[in-house]
């Protein structure tokens, strides 16, 4: 009998180790003549315990990490694969504090199955949800999306099921799903994991939205640093075609739908989504005027639906389980889970999937461990290099769209980085601006201009220079962007710089007031 290892092929998992892992027990395994099968599944999203192996038991699969190959021969010894003791063993995996914890919906199969497997997705529910839509209307389907209540996950949280009406309501022989695969967020990996972990269900999250608008072409516009997705993806699209769940007539129905990976342009500005469809299009990816509106005019001039990673692949279990199933989790209109994902200075970083709700602190103690140097934890930034600065007063916030939204502050893709008291506010402020001015894409003025004057406002404030006046004159120019960019990246990059300002004016050389903050 062939004992069954786990070793995963994440590309955060490889680039720690995971594949050197691999090939030292195997060789090991080869020695020794023992019989094994390894299965290379995907991350549990556990980074700081990557690589993270598992073995197969009578009592479920057991873990083992970080490993490295220095620990294999030890493991052989003690003969790992029969799930027996060890200074690396972490007990049963799904005991394992951090996940046991969570609520994973939408990463229910990531980690556990061989991400290009379809017969491992169908075994775990996969395609359930596409085979009950394919026995409803299309009104009904997207009905099912609207009282799940999910909303856009990569950032602006629309209603899903309102954009799918419009693109459904919108006549025109042609419709197009896109995919917004180009994540490019400070500290975030969540469509990465997907896409490398569970590429299946987001393929069956853009079938169904096709089936819904009737759309019959589809598009994953992929971040171009991913060149792990990209294999994956195209592996596990040319397998969904040979057996049957795309290309013409779907399960034997009369829908069709094609699908297709595009390597992204390797501009932050092209995660924004009418500047994705320029570059999709083969032009240089500038922001569009808006109206019309993508669900209206999108690419090529055809309606479209453009919806992020994981907003497609939680479409699947909602089908499955039902809307009511879904918007049970969460709080207030915040419905259903978030991937949340930790990085920065702390302890344990990773990919965490839990209900809307849970306050920041409980993620950065209680998941993230508390910062890695031990030091209190100063600050956090919340949804990527737009979002703002939080200051510990405002750790006990719920995760929710909405209280967010009364801070001046935003879930976005829901990347949390944590930073200590050893940061200089004033410089992430001033890199706020910066990242702007380089990644802009220089169609509005406010965006073009404004990010470059920022830069030199905040180093005369640093310098004491008419520190009054030009306090002023960075808090006008941040009212200018915000109300006058065409688009989120020069519309909110005031949003991480004016709370830099107000919770840390010390680090700008400034007096705290109670007015601050």
């Amino acid at each position: 009998m062939a004992y069954k290892i786990f070793i995963p092929r994440d590309s955060s998992a490889i680039s720690l180790g995971a594949d050197k892992v691999y090939q030292e027990i195997l060789n090991e395994a080869k020695n020794r003549n023992i019989d094994i099968n390894i299965v290379r599944n995907g991350s549990r999203g556990l980074f700081w315990l990557e690589p993270m192996i598992e073995v197969e038991t009578p009592k479920g699969r057991v873990a083992y990490g970080p490993v490295t190959i220095s620990d294999v021969a030890s493991l052989f010894e003690i003969e790992f694969f029969l799930g027996n003791k060890h200074p690396l063993f972490l007990g049963i995996t799904e005991d394992i504090k951090w996940l046991k914890n969570q609520e994973r919906l939408t990463y229910a199969r990531v980690g556990i199955t061989d991400p290009v497997s379809i017969l491992d997705y169908e075994k775990w529910d996969g395609f359930k949800g596409l085979k009950n839509s394919l026995k409803l209307s299309q009104e009904n389907i997207i009905k099912e999306i609207a009282d799940s209540g999910l909303r856009g996950r990569g950032g602006a949280a629309f209603p899903t099921g309102i954009k799918w009406k419009t693109v459904l309501d919108a006549p025109s022989e042609k419709k197009y799903i896109v995919c917004n695969a180009d994540e490019g967020d400070s500290g975030t990996f969540s469509d990465r994991m997907i896409m490398e972990n569970d590429p299946f269900v987001l393929i069956e999250g853009m079938i169904i939205a096709g089936l819904a608008v009737g759309a019959d072409q589809g598009y994953i516009y992929l971040r171009s640093e991913y060149p792990h997705a990209l294999k994956i993806l195209n592996e596990a699209i040319d397998i969904a075609v040979d057996k049957g769940y795309l290309g013409k007539n779907i399960l034997g129905s009369d829908f069709s739908f094609t699908l297709e990976v595009t390597r992204a342009a390797g501009a932050y500005i092209c995660g924004e989504e009418t500047s994705l469809l320029e570059s999709l299009e083969g032009k240089r990816g500038m922001v569009r005027y808006k109206p019309p509106l993508p669900a209206i005019e999108g690419l090529y001039g055809k309606p479209t639906v453009v919806n992020n990673v994981i907003s497609l692949a939680t479409v699947p279990i909602i089908m499955d389980k039902g809307a009511s199933f879904y918007a049970n989790y969460g709080m207030g209109r915040s419905k259903g889970t978030l991937p949340i994902q930790l990085a920065g200075n702390l302890k344990q970083t990773g990919l965490i999937e839990k209900a809307f709700g849970i306050s920041l602190r409980e993620l950065l103690y209680d998941f993230g461990g508390g910062s890695a140097t031990g030091r209190p934890i100063k600050a956090v930034q919340v949804g990527g290099p737009l979002g703002a600065f939080l200051p510990e007063e405002q750790f006990d916030t719920p995760l929710d769209y909405e209280k967010f939204t009364e801070i001046k502050a935003v879930v976005g893709h829901g990347g949390i980085v944590a930073f200590d008291d050893t940061v200089d506010m004033s410089k992430m402020a001033r890199y706020s601006f910066e990242f702007c001015a380089i990644e802009s894409c220089g169609k509005c003025t406010p965006c073009r201009i404004g990010s470059t004057r920022g830069m030199e406002v905040i180093d005369k404030i640093k310098e004491g220079t008419d520190q009054e006046k030009n306090v002023s004159l960075l808090r006008d120019l941040g009212d200018t962007m915000v109300n006058g960019s065409l688009c989120a990246m020069g519309g909110m990059t005031p949003f991480p710089v004016i709370s830099a300002l107000n919770y840390f004016p010390e680090d700008f050389g400034l007096e705290k007031t109670e007015t601050s903050a």
